[in-house]
């Protein structure tokens, strides 16, 4: 997010200290004479995990933003108190992609962290799948992992602190609250695999919440972890259960979708908003009174056109935690109709009390995983950024990719002679801590590759390497809506032309391997993650590798590389080249 962004934030959002209520549900039959009924609608998305506060931002005299789940807990618990008659609903990927604090421990800490928040829904989002449909089911069911059965381990984490044992139990009970996914189908049963909607009553009238995923997950996660799952269009599956909501007397409907847009500047409005929200908006229902967003880690607040033509109110409240989105609806106490809806997005900042029960919680588990975390596994001389240049080669894809390269280069391990890293994969910098004097630390890798992916080795044509290039760019059979440029390993390079037709982008004669030209009729050993080599980010061509080999996991080969050649360097940037 922008820093002047958060400073106007939190020049007109800071909520002053109010009392630490817990929320309350009163429901009662509408009366002629009532008054309306106001609702409070608190939402967040895109948490992953974040259970400590994310990277700050500069303040410029006001307290910055800061995050983490206890002052998260504070903030929510501030609004509550501010209307007894609320709701808390998340809009996707609360884990998935999560520090190490989180992940180590399969994400059971951060559902156990909005268990304690009173979190009423969740509509599930691509990365809640990063483990499969098996273990986003554990999730909401609760049981242990069966990795940690098979090694005979303990379901539940010893070293937890009597308060949080008596808290969240003695083994992991799953999620108190909901995961929505009205547009997730089982193939088999025929059925959704978690519940379309979630309603919640106050004071007689009803309040539908439909959650839906983005229908693209499939290209996001591992195939494999959603091969049974049907993911169908998000405004056909919406529309589709208005009539079922409106036929249980629900006339408040609210969409929780885990997709969102870009806002073309400020905060609370979305001028010029960009990107699928929009086009998903203007499909919608009139009967749809609120859509809270998420997946593209934006902040906006504001009014699209729905299928009418009618302005229908829009939220997004960025990622980590940083920012909640405070949102008042008010209904008709005769007819339940929602009369009015407004919203805000407010700061998580450092001047809010952090909720004393979620930061024993968080340290609780720190304590735990910081033996894992502070491991040294190398040291590098400046930051490798993931920001790409204009070619799209960043300094940390190519390290990345390098690593891949290293560890699968020997025959034993699969004799691969060019690797490919996704962009979207590396999930942070690695940056340089000069107070450390450059050491990295284990919790820095794992931040940049938290999926706990594999390497895999196959065979491809040289034809096929240049169709998967193609696929890097929009127009082309499966390739992606924006330009989305694969890593590659220090050796291989190749030029394209960003004028370039569809499926013609890339000059055949300018892809080398050791600078020599990569023939189309030859095979070629290549490595890429298990990801990738399943077809994610829509790479087909992968899939059509022969003689498949697993590999070492993937952070595993960035960890050794980092041991054998630190201090490392980043180096200059001309693997990928660009035509204008």
């Amino acid at each position: 997010m922008n820093p002047s962004i958060i400073v106007r934030l939190l020049a007109v959002s800071t909520l002053t200290g109010a009392s630490l209520l817990p929320a309350g549900r009163v429901c009662a039959a509408p009366d002629a004479a009532a008054p309306a009924i106001a609702v409070k609608i608190i939402a967040m998305n895109d948490f992953h995990g974040n259970l400590r506060p994310p990277a700050d931002f500069p303040s410029n005299g006001v307290p910055t933003v800061a995050g983490g789940v206890a002052r998260l807990a504070a903030r929510i618990r501030e609004l509550r108190a501010a209307n007894p008659d609320n709701v808390l609903v998340s809009a996707g990927d609360l884990i998935g992609a999560s520090p190490l604090i989180s992940a180590h421990f399969q994400d059971e800490p951060t559902i156990e962290a909005m268990n304690l928040l009173g979190l009423d829904f969740n509509a599930v989002g691509n990365h809640e799948f990063d483990e499969g449909r098996e273990e986003l089911l554990r999730m909401q069911r609760g049981g242990c992992h069966p990795r940690l059965e098979r090694a005979g381990r303990s379901c539940r984490e010893k070293g937890l602190s009597p308060m949080i044992r008596s808290k969240v139990g003695r083994k992991f009970k799953g999620a108190s609250f909901r995961f929505l996914a009205a547009n997730v189908f089982d193939r088999k049963s025929g059925g959704t695999l978690f519940p379309a909607y979630g309603i919640k009553q106050f004071h007689g009238r009803k309040i539908g919440f439909i959650g839906l995923t983005l229908k693209t997950t499939p290209n996001l996660v591992k195939p494999g972890g959603v091969k049974d799952l049907e993911f169908r269009d998000e405004v056909e599956t919406v529309n589709a259960l208005v009539p079922v909501l409106r036929s249980q007397a629900i006339e408040a409907i609210v969409v929780l979708i885990h997709e969102g847009g870009h806002p073309g500047g400020g905060s609370d409005g979305c001028p010029g908003l960009s990107g699928p929200i929009a086009g998903i908006v203007r499909r919608l229902d009139p009967e749809v009174d609120l859509v809270i967003s998420g997946h593209t880690h934006e902040t906006y607040a504001c009014r699209l056109p729905n299928a009418a033509g009618e302005p229908v109110l829009v939220t997004s409240a960025h990622d980590y935690g940083r920012l909640v989105s405070d949102i008042d609806l008010v209904l008709d106490a005769n007819t339940g109709e929602v009369t009015s809806a407004v919203a805000r997005n407010l700061v998580v900042s450092r001047d809010v009390q952090p909720e004393p029960l979620l930061t024993r919680l968080v340290e609780d588990y720190g304590r735990l995983s910081r033996p894992v975390e502070e491991r040294i596994i190398g040291r590098i001389t400046a930051t490798f950024s993931r920001t790409p240049d204009d070619a799209g080669e960043s300094a940390l894809g190519d390290l990345i990719a390098d690593a891949q390269l290293e560890a699968t280069r020997s025959r034993r391990h699969g004799g691969a002679a060019i690797a490919f890293m996704n962009s979207g994969g590396m999930r942070a910098d690695l940056s340089h801590a000069p107070e450390r004097n450059g050491w990295v630390r284990y919790r820095e890798a794992f931040d940049i590759q938290p999926f706990g992916g594999t390497l895999v080795t196959m065979t491809l044509t040289g034809a096929q390497i240049e169709q998967l290039l193609e696929q890097q760019f929009p127009g082309c059979p499966n390739g992606q809506p924006a330009n989305r440029i694969l890593q590659v390993s220090g050796g291989f390079e190749y030029t394209w032309n960003a004028g370039g037709e569809a499926c013609d982008k890339v000059d055949p004669a300018s892809i080398r391997l050791g600078g020599k030209p990569v023939a189309a009729g030859r095979t070629y050993r290549i490595a890429t993650n298990d990801f990738l080599a399943d077809g994610g980010d829509g790479f087909t061509v992968f899939t059509q590798g022969t003689d498949r080999r697993a590999a070492m996991p993937e952070l595993s080969a960035l960890e050794r590389y980092l041991g054998r050649h630190s201090p490392l360097t980043p180096g200059t940037l001309r693997r990928i080249i660009r035509r204008p």
